[in-house]
């Protein structure tokens, strides 16, 4: 595998990806679970450009909440800052989540109990409503996301050694084309050009795998 370190916020845009707001309509909860019910809905999920760096690798299973949080004003994703001592992916946004255990007895198991672990979030706060194709990470991980609609009130406890803060962004914000950036960058060792999204907002910015994720959810809920 290939490993680089740079500040992504540092590059410069090279697109917007710009394909108009999905419909408020689908972006309720009623509208979720409806979207996610539909059988045989047609769509095609991105490739990551990082698939290609784990060839000849054995892919760990992983999961990841994506957990949409029911507020008086709309809908929230939920993320998390990672800390920045981590051996992977320090300091980057991402969902609450890791890597398959064999006591897990599925990706939404392992989802769960990575967000318990992780977060301090309970299940009995969480509705799973679907789980969308899986991602392949550059750091060799298939990653399978599993959208759910969470409840408040509920109480967040960050574990200090993986998450240094826990805050939200509107859905509607991350379901805007308009706000998807396409963003590249060279590889080492003359091995091509890296490209992927991401999705400032404020001061986190979001990118990699968990932008490309959010945005297999914008095609999905646009299909």
């Amino acid at each position: 595998m290939v490993k680089v370190h740079l500040d992504p916020s540092r590059l410069p845009v090279d697109a917007i990806a710009g394909e108009p707001a999905i419909d408020p309509a689908l972006l309720t909860a009623e509208g979720l679970r409806a979207r996610f019910a539909r059988a045989r809905l047609r769509w095609e999920p991105e490739t990551p450009d990082e698939s290609w760096m784990t060839h000849g690798f054995k892919l760990r299973r992983a999961a990841v909440l994506v957990p949409i949080v029911e507020r008086p004003e709309g809908l929230n994703v939920l993320l998390t800052l990672r800390t920045d001592h981590l051996s992977s992916h320090a300091g980057q946004i991402a969902f609450p989540g890791g890597r398959a255990e064999e006591l897990d007895s599925s990706p939404i198991e392992t989802a769960l109990r990575e967000s318990e672990e992780e977060i301090g979030l309970h299940r009995r706060h969480v509705s799973i409503v679907g789980v969308l194709p899986d991602y392949i990470t550059g750091s060799a991980y298939r990653v399978a996301p599993v959208v759910a609609l969470v409840r408040p009130p509920f109480e967040l406890t960050a574990d200090p050694g993986e998450v240094a803060e826990i805050f939200e962004v509107p859905l509607a914000f991350l379901m805007n084309g308009m706000h998807h950036q396409r963003m590249s960058f060279e590889l080492p060792e003359g091995k091509g050009r890296r490209s992927f999204y991401a999705m400032p907002y404020g001061r986190f910015f979001i990118w990699g795998a968990t932008a490309g994720m959010l945005r297999n959810l914008f095609h999905f809920l646009r299909a």
